[in-house]
């Protein structure tokens, strides 16, 4: 009957584990799809701010260039401006040369009229004037006077017809040089012109690339904030199937315990019935004893210690189903000390994105600002998360941090660096996050 007791017991006892177990496997094997869920979203966030950076380096440089390409236009601008106002003073000195150069072809061309007629009257009447300003003189001074003034007469003309040759060469060289000179300026303008419109083509097509990075930007944030969101869901889903995890493990240990106690319980009753029904025996046995002969006192005597040795394999039954329960309730109290040091480090967050930054204007937009909790952010003490109250202390690789700022959504948290380069060269990193109070 005993045999048959602590067999069913056992039996009991190893569905329940058995059905636990598979119970937790399951569980776990929900724990694991989730982090490798995780762990892939991770690794693509990761990809997609490393694409994030790289389009924002390109994206300055084109900025950079652009702000060079304005500058160039502008010098251009400027330049054309200069040479127009240079082009429409020559175009105005060419014409007043021209005027001039037509003056004098003018003035030449009447003193030319004047001296074709002296010296055709000169030639013509040049014997008998000659002899009859000899016979008309009074003297042989007046007459070499009238000789002299005649010469003075033709060495004034062959002066004037070079002089005049002289100004039709100089009017000549100056409207040639004019003319050079406003060529020059028009082909200067000509050539500034063709740079300020190929600038001008340079600058729409940066602005063009420029507003495609800042396209591939916006879609590689919003690519990231999904993967964040998939990060913080993972998260959640881990610590609510750690928990339930917990809950199931404490179910089936409770129901194993409750299993072992009712078996012992029962064990026990049938243990009792079982000797009060070897007393009653006994005592029928000894009152048969006396109206019987010797030989009948010693058969009783014989049953006696049989019924001692019932007894005493009932009493060592008992105490062995005992000390199994206590066994069992050792493992039970050793487990459950076991659960609660887990938890020694806080409530577990999950494993987090950790970013660095500091009080500069790159980081911050304004530098020396106080936190959003109105403290000023500390080295190894101030991180910023969203999600939790200020004052919230963190353990994070040993260290804990307190949330004093906002910035980042939860599950990211923004530890501050005494230094723009210690907050660049911490990086992009993963840890797990406790909360401590």
């Amino acid at each position: 009957m005993k045999s048959k007791k602590v067999l069913s017991l056992l039996l009991a006892c190893a569905v329940t584990v058995s059905m636990g177990t598979t119970v937790f496997a399951s569980t776990e094997d929900q724990i694991a799809a989730a982090q490798e869920q995780k762990q892939e979203a991770q690794a693509g966030l990761a990809q997609a701010q490393a694409n994030i950076s790289d389009l924002e380096s390109k994206k300055q440089e084109l900025e950079s260039y652009l702000s060079e390409l304005n500058t160039q236009y502008t010098e251009l601008t400027d330049s054309i401006s200069q040479l127009s106002v240079e082009a429409a003073e020559k175009e105005e000195e060419l014409k007043n040369v021209q005027a001039e150069l037509e003056k004098a072809k003018q003035d030449a061309q009447d003193q030319y009229e004047a001296m074709k007629i002296r010296i055709k009257y000169m030639y013509e009447n040049g014997g008998s004037s000659m002899l009859e300003l000899l016979l008309s003189s009074n003297n042989l001074s007046d007459f070499l006077n009238e000789a002299s003034n005649i010469a003075s007469i033709s060495t004034y003309d062959r002066n004037m017809l070079k002089k005049y040759e002289e100004t039709q060469d100089a009017i000549k060289t100056q409207e040639a040089q004019v003319a050079e000179e406003s060529t020059s300026i028009s082909n200067l303008l000509t050539e500034k012109s063709s740079k300020q419109q190929e600038v001008q083509n340079l600058v729409s097509t940066t602005n063009d690339n420029i507003s495609s990075y800042v396209n591939q930007i916006s879609a590689s944030q919003e690519e990231a904030s999904a993967l964040m969101a998939q990060v913080n869901s993972a998260d959640s889903s881990i610590s609510q199937l750690m928990e339930q995890a917990e809950q199931e493990r404490a179910a089936e240990e409770a129901a194993a315990e409750a299993a072992v106690a009712a078996e012992a319980a029962r064990d026990t009753e049938d243990t009792g019935a079982a000797d009060e029904g070897d007393s009653s025996e006994e005592a029928t046995t000894d009152a048969e004893e006396i109206s019987t002969d010797d030989s009948s006192s010693e058969s009783s005597d014989a049953t006696e210690d049989t019924s001692g040795a019932e007894d005493s394999s009932t009493s060592d039954d008992t105490s062995a189903d005992t000390s199994s329960a206590e066994d069992t309730s050792s493992d039970s109290s050793d487990s459950s000390s076991s659960d609660s040091g887990s938890s020694s480090q806080g409530t577990y967050l999950g494993n987090f994105m950790l970013t660095g930054y500091c009080n500069c204007a790159q980081c911050c937009g304004t530098a020396g600002n106080a936190t959003a909790s109105g403290v000023m952010p500390t080295a190894g003490h101030t991180v910023a998360m969203a999600g939790v109250p200020f004052g919230t202390q963190l353990l994070i690789n040993g260290t804990v941090y307190t949330v004093e700022d906002l910035g980042t959504p939860y599950g990211h948290v923004d530890i501050y660096c005494g230094s723009h380069s210690e907050a660049l060269s911490f990086g992009l990193q993963y840890a797990d996050v406790y909360q401590l109070n």
